[in-house]
């Protein structure tokens, strides 16, 4: 990975270093494209073989059927795409979660001016302690803000700013018991990639929840390591039984030569018109070269292991408060520290070649543990921390 060369990199939550492999894969196929010639007859039979292959693997990856993956471009267009084409009545309401992205929060305040919907919140943020009394405690706040004109629960899987593991199974068994059914809608920017989605085994660890979510909205630049512009969301079946496209485009249709075509009838329909190819040879790369370490269960293992001793460490040092009360569940670590600016301490980390981020909803630091940091690399940032916070 070049982009790890010369630097101790904590932001894979962000965006994840491309390999030089995958690089290799993208710029084979814009090859194979001229080779073939970019509107050619030749050119066709290869194009579906690229996109059912990526296609595939990420049904695979999210435990679900191709039918329901459709290829999207990040996270926003994947939750955007189908929550706008769902049959909504004035007057419905949606619970969002106090630990969404902005972006995402955007999008459902936009479509709530414009359909006459309301809003309120589901209190997670302060759930800092082991998973099941988080789960318990989430369960207990959802009962509690659940009305009888709920009709769609937004969650992410992963809390991007705490790092907590919302219970995502537990929560759409609780929305199939409400008279309304609501809609399930999943952030899984921080946990595709890093939690494993498919594996029985992994069950506690958050296996399960693409395949009972509506929407469950990814993108393959983060954990995945792979080229910005390309994701997927896993769709249920009922989703794509109410909801139509917004965005139709060629790819949206069934046959695209018939005037009258309908939609397709499986995800493709949340798929608009051209994208950039070569991109899916790049994350199919990444996403081999993540499985030839280890199955996605002994993955998280290795993150889980880094991110639980920089929290021990991080705890440690004075005036250092992470976010979690117990070791994080995957690769997010979020500390407050006092007396420190959080924007000038990653400035000054920076200047030691040291990367993480600030958040400003908790207000604190956020550095991510991914197979690839290092015992060194934890022991770098730990070291420069508890310099630059010394007391003078």
């Amino acid at each position: 990975m070049p982009a790890l060369a010369h630097k101790t990199y904590f932001n894979y939550g962000g965006q994840g270093p491309l390999p030089s492999p995958s690089l290799a894969a993208i710029n084979a196929s814009w090859g194979t494209i001229q080779e073939l010639g970019p509107f050619t007859a030749d050119i066709w039979p290869w194009l579906e073989q690229e996109v059912g292959g990526l296609r595939g693997a990420l049904a695979a990856l999210c435990g679900v059927p191709p039918e329901r993956l459709a290829l999207t471009e990040n996270v926003t267009s994947g939750c955007v795409l189908p929550l706008w084409g769902l049959p909504w009545q004035a007057g419905d309401e949606l619970l969002i979660s106090d630990c969404e992205h902005p972006g995402v929060v955007a999008a459902c305040r936009e479509l709530s001016r414009r359909e006459g919907l309301t809003i309120s919140t589901l209190a997670v943020k302060e759930l800092r302690g082991d998973l099941t009394s988080t789960s318990t405690s989430v369960l207990e706040a959802l009962e509690a803000s659940l009305t009888p004109r709920t009709r769609l629960v937004v969650l992410s899987h992963l809390l991007w700013n705490t790092g907590q593991l919302m219970p995502i199974t537990a929560v759409a068994q609780r929305l199939e018991q409400h008279p309304r059914r609501p809609w399930l809608l999943v952030d899984a920017a921080q946990s595709v990639g890093s939690l494993p989605l498919s594996s029985p085994e992994a069950e506690a660890s958050g296996a399960g929840a693409a395949a009972v979510a509506d929407i469950y909205a990814f993108t393959g630049h983060k954990w995945c390591c792979g080229p910005e512009g390309l994701g997927g969301v896993a769709l249920s079946e009922r989703l794509l039984a109410e909801a139509q496209p917004t965005m139709g485009g060629w790819r949206s249709l069934a046959q695209e030569n018939d005037g009258g075509s309908a939609w397709h009838r499986d995800a493709r329909r949340f798929e608009v018109a051209t994208s950039c190819v070569p991109l899916l040879a790049g994350l199919r790369r990444s996403l081999e070269l993540l499985e030839a370490v280890a199955p996605a269960a002994e993955r998280l293992e290795l993150i889980q292991k880094r991110s639980q001793q920089l929290w021990q460490s991080l705890g440690q040092l004075p005036g250092v408060h992470p976010l979690l009360e117990v070791p994080p569940p995957a690769g997010l670590v979020s500390v407050v520290v006092e007396g420190t600016s959080p924007g000038e301490l990653v400035r000054q980390l920076g200047e030691r070649a040291i990367w993480l981020r600030t958040l400003d909803d908790p207000h604190c630091l956020r550095a991510c543990t991914h197979i690839t940091t290092t015992e060194a690399e934890l022991e770098r940032l730990v070291e420069a921390v508890a310099e630059l916070t010394r007391p003078a």
